[in-house]
C-alpha cells in the first residue's frame, strides 16, 4: 500500500521498525504512526466500537476520533492515529477475544433493546440495578490499567512570550511571521510532529500550494524571533492569556501578551447507513495518508462532497495514483467548475444532487465494497430520503461535506460566537482583549485568504503587545468573505434500517436523537447528557456539529438558537502523569540519617520525614528483625531516633495559661523539672495530637508533638495566640534539636557513663526532666533528659542541639556495647508501645475520635474554666457512647498473619467496629491489638470476631490494657511524687 515518494512525506524509507498487533508481526517505517503502518500493511480493521463492538478503521487520522485506540502493557488508550510508531506488542482496547473475533459484537444484534438512555432508566430499578451495574462494569471501559506500571515523573516549566500562535498551518505561520516582523517575540505551537498543517497535504494536485507552505515553514524556522514547538498541544485557555502547553515529556505554563488561535477546523463526517465501515474515512484523513505517510487509502475511491475541498481531495488521489470512480456532490450547483472540469477530463464521473445512501460491506461486514448512491434533497428529514439507488464499487469512500471550527480555546476565553450561514459554522463575533483568530476557525478557508487573514491577526496581536501602531493593525478586514460555503447545512441521509452514526465514540445513531427529543431532552446540554453525544474520548470533535444540526431540525430552530455545549479544559486528553507533575514531595531527614544508613536501615515515610522502619540483617526476614529489636529493648537496651517529633518552646509570664487553654490537662501546677502527658483536641472535641510537656522553669515550657503534626500544630498554636494575645512567645525548634530514646533495663547503666548526674529514682524520678551536660567526643554538650517510657521500659529521651546528634548516636552505641545495645526502628517501637496499650494518634484515632472513645478520659480535666474543645466534650459526655477503644487478644498461641489494621469487627452480621493496631508479641507469646467496638462489647472477657480479607472470621477476647507490665514496675523502682495515669504516661 506504499505510494511513490513525495518530498513532503514524513517517513524515512530506509529505517524499518518491527512491531506486533493482535499477536501478528508487522513492519513500518520511521515517521509512521501506528495506524499508518498498519494501513500500509493491509490491516484495515483497527478497532471495535464502544457500544456495539462494530469493526472500525481510519476516520480522521488526526486525533479527532478514537476508532483506533490501542494498548501495549502499561501504555493504555494510545491514540494510534497520531502516535509515532515504536516497537511494541499492540492490542486494540475494548474487545473480548481480539479485534477480529470480538465476542462483544453480539451486542449489535441486541441494539433494538438498548435504546438511547436505557442505562439511566435501568438505574432507577432497585431490583435490576446491581445486575445492570455488573454488566456495565464488565462490558464498558477502554484500556486495562496495569497496576505495576512505573511511576512516570514529568516536570513543568514556565514560559513567556509576546505572541503565542496556536496552530502552525498556513494562517498560523503567516500570523507568526507578521507578528515577528513587527518585533514581537513569537512562539508557535502545533500538536503535529511537523509544521505546515493542511498546506502539506490538501493540495488539490497543485504542487505550488506545497511550495508556498514550504516557504512559510522555512521562514518561520529560520526567524530569530520565532520559537517553534511541535508535538505540543495548547490544552486549555485560562484567565490573563495563560495557556498550558502539553509536550510529550512536560507541561509548559505559557504566559503571553497576545494569543492567536489558528487551530483550524475538524472535518465532519456525513451521516448515512454504515458510515462507520473500515474504508469510509474523511477526505482529509486520506490526504494525510497519501502525502504524509505515502500510504494508499485504498485501491478505488469514491468522494462524497459538498465543497471544493472534496474536489481537491479527488485530484490528490489521482495525483498519488489512486483511481477515483466518482465524485458524489450533495449540492445542485457549485462554484468550482474548473476543478470539476479537470476531474471529468480525467475520467471521473461527477454526480450532482446525489448522496451516499448506504455503504455496502463485504460478507464479513468488516470492509467497504461499494456505495449505494441516490438522489439527495437537503429538505429530507430523519427517515429515508431516497428509494432508487445505484451501486458503485469501491473500497474507499472519502467524505468532505463540511467543517466544525476547533474553537474550544476561543470558547474558554469567553469569545462571543455567532452562527454564520455563509460558511455554515460558528465564527467569532467578539473576541476578548488580547485574543485573535485566523484561518478556518475564523471562517476563512481558501488558501490565499488564510494567508491574508493570518497577516491581519499577526499585526493586530503585535499591536496589542505594543510593537506597532494600532491604526496600522486595524487596517485589514476582520474576516474575508468566502466564495461559497465550505460546509453543507444538512449532510445527513436517513435510513429505515438505521446504523447511520453521528457519534462514532458512543455508537449514537440518527434515530437516537429523535428518541431523545421525544423524551423531552430538547436542550443542547440536556441532549448531550442523555444521549452522551460528544461525551466520549473525542469530546464531540466529529459529532457536535451534526448533533446540533439534528436538534435544530427536530425543534424547528436555527443553529444560533440551539447554541453549543460548554467547552471546558482540557481541549484534548492530557496524560495523568503530566497533571501530576514531577512527583515532588518534601522530604526531611534527621541529623542521624547517615548513621541509620550505615546500619542497613530500611526506610519508611513518616509524614515528611524518612525514618528507619527496621534495620535489615543479612539472612533474616523483616519480621524476625523487628522481633529481635523489640526483644533487645525488653531484655537489655535499645536506642531509637525520635528526632522527628515536633519540638516547641513556649516562654513568658502566661506560658502556663496558654498551655492550659490548648491542652485538656492541667499545667499551671506542674513543677519545674517534671513532665506531663498532653492531649490536644479541636473545637469539636476530636483528638488531634498528643505529646509530652516539660516544665524547665516557671515561665519556660518545652514540649513535643507527633511527627506528622509538628508543622500543623505550630501553626494552630500561633493562630490561637494571635486571637488570645497572651504574654508568651512560641518557637518551633523541631529542626534545632536531635533526639533519641534510650530504653531498656540497662539504659540507666549506659547513660551513667556519659553524664555527671544522679540517675536514681529519688534524684531523677519517673516523668522528670533534667538539663545537664553529656560527654561527647571529649566535649560536654548541653542536653535535656526526660524520664519517659513510651515503650514501657526504664528509659530516657535525650534532646541535644542537632549538630551533635550523630556524635550522640555513636557515643551511645559505643557505651552500650557491653550491654549488647541495638538500634530499633519504628515497627519495633509500635510493637513495644502496643504491648503497653499506648495509643498512637491518627492510627488508633481518626477524624471523629474523642478522648472518651479512645479511653483518655483520665487526661481530660473538665474542672478547668476553659480549653479548646471543652464545650463540645460537655455535649458529647451527655450523649451515649457509640464506640470504645479496647485491647484484645487472640486465643493463646494463635498467630494470625492475615489479621490487619482496619479489618472489621462483625457482630450478628453487622459491622460493630474495626481494628486499629495488631501484632504478634514475642514477649507475651500471643497476638494482641487495639480495636474500636460498641460499648456493650468493651467489658474484659467479651468475645468478639474479626472478618479477614478472605472472608474468614477470627475470634478474639477483649482484655484489659496494658498487656505488658500492668503495674508499670519496669518504668520506676520507687513511688514518685509526680503521679500519672496507669493508662498513659508518655508520648
Amino acid at each position: 500500500m506504499r505510494l511513490t515518494p513525495h518530498r513532503g512525506e514524513w517517513i524515512t524509507r530506509n529505517t524499518h521498525i518491527g512491531f506486533s498487533y493482535e499477536g501478528k508481526h508487522y513492519s513500518g517505517l520511521s515517521g509512521d504512526t501506528i495506524t499508518s503502518a498498519l494501513w500500509a500493511s493491509g490491516v484495515h480493521v483497527l478497532g471495535r466500537s464502544f457500544k456495539y463492538h462494530r469493526p472500525r478503521g481510519v476516520l480522521s487520522l488526526a486525533n479527532h476520533d478514537v476508532n483506533v485506540m490501542l494498548q501495549d502493557g502499561a501504555r493504555l488508550n494510545v491514540r494510534a492515529d497520531v502516535t509515532a510508531l515504536t516497537q511494541g506488542n499492540w492490542h486494540s482496547v475494548n474487545t473480548f477475544g481480539g479485534v477480529d473475533a470480538d465476542r462483544g459484537r453480539v451486542i449489535g444484534k441486541l441494539a433494538a433493546f438498548l435504546p438511547v438512555g436505557f442505562y439511566y432508566k435501568a438505574f432507577h430499578s432497585k431490583r435490576w440495578f446491581p445486575r445492570w451495574e455488573r454488566m456495565f462494569r464488565a462490558m464498558t471501559g477502554l484500556g486495562t490499567v496495569d497496576f505495576n506500571a512505573p511511576h512516570i515523573r514529568t516536570p513543568k516549566r514556565y514560559g513567556f512570550c509576546d505572541v503565542l500562535v496556536i496552530g502552525a498551518g498556513p494562517s498560523g505561520l503567516s500570523a507568526a511571521l507578521a507578528a515577528a516582523q513587527q518585533g514581537a517575540d513569537v512562539v508557535i505551537v502545533d500538536e503535529n510532529a511537523r509544521i505546515g498543517g493542511s498546506g502539506g497535504y490538501q493540495l488539490g494536485g497543485d504542487e505550488k500550494r506545497f511550495e508556498r507552505t514550504h516557504e512559510l515553514e522555512t521562514a518561520a524556522l529560520g526567524h530569530p524571533r520565532i520559537r517553534v514547538m511541535t508535538e505540543t498541544l495548547a490544552a486549555a485557555y485560562y484567565a490573563d492569556l495563560w495557556v498550558p502547553l502539553v509536550e510529550p515529556t512536560r507541561i509548559t505554563k505559557m504566559r503571553a501578551k497576545a494569543v492567536i488561535v489558528a487551530s483550524g477546523a475538524f472535518e465532519q463526517p456525513a451521516v448515512f447507513r454504515n458510515n462507520d465501515l473500515p474504508g469510509v474515512m474523511l477526505a482529509s484523513a486520506a490526504q494525510r495518508l497519501a502525502y504524509r505517510y505515502s500510504v494508499a487509502p485504498g485501491k478505488r475511491a469514491v468522494v462524497l462532497t459538498a465543497n471544493a475541498d472534496g474536489y481537491r481531495a479527488a485530484l490528490d488521489m489521482l495525483a498519488r495514483g489512486i483511481p477515483v470512480a466518482a465524485v458524489v456532490d450533495l449540492r445542485a450547483s457549485h462554484k468550482c467548475q474548473e476543478l470539476e472540469r479537470v476531474l471529468r477530463a480525467k475520467g471521473v464521473d461527477v454526480l450532482m444532487s446525489s448522496c451516499v445512501v448506504e455503504a455496502v460491506p463485504d460478507a464479513k461486514g468488516s470492509q467497504l465494497t461499494g456505495v449505494r448512491v441516490g438522489a439527495f434533497s437537503a429538505e429530507g428529514g430523519l427517515r429515508a430520503s431516497t428509494v432508487a439507488t445505484r451501486l458503485i464499487e469501491c473500497d474507499t469512500l472519502l467524505m468532505s461535506v463540511g467543517w466544525a471550527p476547533a474553537a474550544n480555546l476561543l470558547y474558554q476565553a469567553n469569545t462571543k460566537m455567532c452562527y454564520d450561514h455563509e460558511v455554515e459554522q460558528f465564527v467569532p463575533e467578539q473576541l476578548p482583549p488580547g485574543v485573535f483568530a485566523c484561518g478556518r476557525v475564523n471562517g476563512v478557508y481558501t488558501f490565499e485568504s488564510k494567508l491574508l487573514d493570518g497577516v491581519r491577526a499577526g499585526i493586530q496581536a503585535a499591536a496589542h503587545s505594543g510593537f506597532c501602531d494600532v491604526k496600522t493593525a486595524s487596517a485589514p478586514r476582520s474576516r474575508l468573505a468566502e466564495q461559497e460555503s465550505p460546509s453543507h447545512p444538512w449532510p445527513i441521509v436517513g435510513h429505515d434500517s438505521g446504523k447511520n452514526f453521528v457519534d462514532f465514540d458512543e455508537d449514537l445513531q440518527l434515530k437516537d436523537f429523535a428518541n431523545a427529543v421525544q423524551e423531552g431532552f430538547d436542550n443542547i446540554e440536556l441532549l448531550k447528557r442523555f444521549s452522551t453525544n460528544g461525551m466520549g474520548p473525542s469530546q464531540g470533535k466529529h459529532s457536535n456539529m451534526n448533533g446540533l444540526r439534528i436538534l435544530a431540525r427536530l425543534t424547528g430552530k436555527k443553529p444560533q438558537e440551539v447554541g453549543t455545549t460548554t467547552a471546558r479544559p482540557f481541549f484534548h486528553p492530557v496524560p495523568m502523569s503530566h497533571l501530576a507533575g514531577r512527583g515532588f514531595n518534601p522530604e526531611r531527614r534527621t541529623p542521624l540519617h547517615a548513621q541509620h544508613q550505615s546500619l542497613n536501615a530500611v526506610w519508611m515515610a513518616a509524614g515528611v520525614w524518612q525514618r528507619p522502619e527496621y534495620y535489615a540483617v543479612p539472612g533474616k526476614a523483616r519480621g524476625a528483625c523487628i522481633e529481635e529489636e523489640a526483644l533487645a529493648v525488653r531484655n537489655g537496651v535499645g536506642v531509637i531516633d525520635v528526632g522527628t517529633l515536633g519540638k516547641i518552646e513556649v516562654r513568658g509570664p502566661q506560658a502556663a495559661e496558654f498551655l492550659e487553654r490548648v491542652y485538656v490537662s492541667k499545667y499551671a501546677g506542674l513543677k519545674p523539672g517534671m513532665t506531663r502527658y498532653a492531649v490536644m483536641c479541636d473545637e469539636s472535641g476530636v483528638v488531634i495530637d498528643d505529646g509530652v510537656i516539660a516544665r524547665l522553669a516557671d515561665d519556660h515550657f518545652y514540649f513535643t508533638t507527633t511527627t506528622s503534626g509538628a508543622a500543623a500544630i505550630y501553626r494552630e498554636l500561633s493562630r490561637l495566640n494571635t486571637i488570645w494575645q497572651l504574654d508568651c512567645g512560641i518557637v518551633n525548634v523541631t529542626g534545632a534539636f536531635a533526639a533519641v530514646n534510650l530504653a531498656g533495663p540497662a539504659s540507666r547503666a549506659v547513660l551513667a557513663r556519659l553524664v555527671d548526674l544522679d540517675l536514681s529514682s529519688a534524684a531523677f524520678p519517673y516523668l522528670g526532666v533534667r538539663v545537664t551536660g553529656i560527654a561527647l567526643d571529649q566535649h560536654r554538650v548541653p542536653a535535656r533528659l526526660m524520664r519517659v517510657g513510651f515503650v514501657g521500659e526504664w528509659g530516657y529521651e535525650i534532646h541535644i542541639p542537632a549538630e551533635y546528634g550523630a556524635a550522640l548516636w555513636r557515643t551511645l552505641l559505643e557505651a552500650g556495647k557491653e550491654h549488647a545495645i541495638r538500634a530499633f526502628g519504628v515497627e519495633a517501637q509500635r510493637l513495644l508501645r502496643l504491648e503497653k496499650g499506648h495509643v498512637i494518634v491518627s492510627q488508633d484515632t481518626d477524624g471523629l475520635t474523642t478522648p472518651r472513645d479512645a479511653g483518655m478520659e483520665w487526661a481530660v480535666k473538665m474542672d478547668k474554666p476553659f480549653f479548646v474543645g471543652k464545650r463540645s466534650l460537655q455535649i458529647i459526655d451527655r450523649a451515649p457512647a457509640k464506640q470504645r477503644l479496647v485491647g484484645f487478644a487472640l486465643d493463646a498461641g494463635q498467630r494470625e498473619t492475615g489479621l490487619r489494621e482496619c479489618h472489621l469487627v462483625i457482630d450478628r452480621g453487622e459491622i460493630a467496629g474495626r481494628v486499629t493496631s495488631v501484632a504478634w508479641s514475642a514477649t507475651l507469646k500471643k497476638t494482641i491489638g487495639l480495636a474500636f467496638v460498641r460499648p456493650d462489647q468493651a467489658e474484659p472477657g467479651t468475645r468478639i470476631s474479626f472478618r479477614l480479607t478472605d472472608g474468614r472470621m477470627v475470634p478474639a477476647t477483649v482484655v484489659p490494657t496494658p498487656f505488658y507490665d500492668p503495674g508499670n514496675e519496669r518504668q520506676k523502682d520507687s513511688v514518685t511524687t509526680e503521679t500519672a495515669s496507669p493508662k498513659k504516661e508518655t508520648a
